[in-house]
């Protein structure tokens, strides 16, 4: 309640004499357009992403010739500013040859091999969306960036995949998860090959001995997810259940691997019906995979297109984790990258679960067992999970200690509480990011129960968990 007094004569006409005073105008204070910084503040990898900016779009056209490896792109970037800028930077390794803000040519340099400089003939106010337009040729098979020369092709096969980089080598990004954005890519190859992208097969056209493939990504998507290959491939497509699905395997692998191949990649509808089951509904417009010659040497979760090395034998829970990973990784994108097990964890988890649910040993046994087999392994107990360091952020403890964590915290607090905090916690972030803490938090929240130390001795503990029930060790 407010609360009012008499005023004085003297003090009431000081108070009219000001009532009826010229009234100044009011001065508006506006900042200087600053430059936005070089990394988004990953402590990790300190050059990816950018600040100042949020993408909503790439619009990425390119040309690449398999004969030379040479590779032509022109992308347009749409951004908003989200402060006032005099120039910011995108992640791109390839030699630029012109950059236009809005159609006006901007000033550009590379201060790093990784970072392009742009400034702009006028700063970009905050709130400002621009269509930043980026041409670019080069050679992107040697460049090496973070210790990682990630291009992979040869002269009849070529797929731009891998993590925790990837776009840089073939178009400008703002490259963090933190940034994600919708996609249209457009590949043009020759007409005998064909291209497989994210998403949704967009159109293809022909223009002599060329053809250019569209492919488009109705949701958005962290840089590092957004692929393309180009080959000669056997493809299979159709809906299930509602939902599109497309596959496509490498000629170049014998009869044999690609009927094994496309028979694995022929589950991929029915396996993600089952995690849509147990995570609610799936978070993507379309859902398939490729199997490629190449020598990758891993699988990756690519959005909505998961690549596969051949796969000669069941590799059936290869597939599973891939496809868990379109909720954990793809759709709930991790906010650093300290918090990778919160995408490998999970789906290591759902390789486990889907062993439990067709036969073989139940998540407990696999726990158990698991314990025993590595208590006494210093190394698999000395990296902390939840802050692995960017040199261990693939290791085995990542992906195994994320699983068995889970696992054990399945025990913990019960099915039931378990079940319902993976479908909110998937829910709550879908198409946005997260973190350990968040995830701590959650757990705490649907279980009712303190988990702190639990999750302490999982994760940062340099030595295996005590045998306990308050660890999930025991029922």
């Amino acid at each position: 309640m407010r609360s009012f007094r008499v005023l004085g004569p003297f003090v009431a006409l000081a108070c009219t004499a000001a009532l009826v005073a010229p009234i100044a105008p009011a001065v508006s204070v506006q900042a200087d357009p600053v430059a936005g910084a070089a990394g988004i503040g990953d402590p990790y990898f300190p050059l990816d992403g950018n600040g100042g900016i949020d993408v909503g779009h790439y619009d990425v056209r390119v040309a690449y010739d398999l004969a030379t490896g040479r590779l032509r792109g022109q992308t347009r970037v749409t951004l908003r500013a989200t402060q006032d800028l005099s120039r910011f930077n995108l992640d791109l390794l390839l030699p630029v040859q012109s950059v236009r803000v809005d159609g006006v040519p901007a000033s550009f340099d590379k201060p790093d091999p990784h970072e392009l400089r742009i400034t702009p003939a006028q700063p970009v106010p905050r709130g400002r969306t621009v269509a930043v337009d980026v041409a670019y040729d080069g050679f992107p098979e040697p460049i090496e960036y973070a210790g990682e020369q990630n291009w992979l092709a040869d002269r009849h096969e070529v797929v731009a995949m891998n993590q925790p980089h990837m776009a840089p080598w073939w178009f400008p990004a703002n490259d963090h998860p933190r940034d994600r954005a919708r996609l249209d890519v457009r590949v043009t190859v020759p007409r005998d090959l064909d291209v497989i992208g994210n998403g949704t097969l967009a159109g293809r056209t022909v223009d002599g001995a060329l053809a250019t493939t569209h492919w488009r990504s109705a949701e958005e998507m962290a840089p590092y997810l957004a692929f393309f290959a180009a080959g000669r491939f056997r493809t299979a497509s159709g809906t299930y259940r509602g939902l599109p699905w497309y596959v496509a395997v490498s000629e170049r692998l014998s009869p044999a691997q690609q009927a094994s191949s496309m028979r694995l990649m022929r589950r991929t509808p029915a396996i993600t019906a089952w995690l849509s089951r147990r995570l609610g509904r799936y978070p993507f417009s379309s859902t398939g995979g490729l199997t490629t010659a190449l020598p990758v040497g891993f699988a990756l979760e690519n959005q909505t297109r998961p690549t596969y090395p051949v796969m000669t034998s069941d590799a059936t829970l290869t597939v599973v984790h891939e496809l868990a990973h379109q909720w954990f990784g793809d759709s709930v994108t991790v906010r650093g990258w300290r918090d990778i097990w919160l995408n490998e964890g999970p789906a290591t988890f759902f390789e486990v679960l889907w062993t439990e649910k067709h036969g073989g040993p139940s998540g407990r046994e696999w726990l158990a067992q698991n314990y025993r087999d590595l208590r006494a392994n210093e190394y698999f107990w000395q990296i902390r999970v939840d802050d692995p360091g960017a040199e261990h952020i693939f290791d085995t403890p990542v992906y195994q200690r994320g699983a068995m964590a889970l696992q054990a915290l399945r025990t913990r607090i019960g099915q039931r509480d378990f079940d319902r905090l993976l479908r909110r916690w998937v829910r709550t972030h879908r198409g946005t990011t997260g973190s350990t803490r968040e995830f701590v938090d959650l757990a705490e929240q649907v279980s009712g129960e303190h988990l702190g130390r639990f999750f302490r001795a999982w994760l940062r503990a340099p030595h295996a968990p005590a045998a306990t029930r308050a660890n999930g060790l025991r029922s």
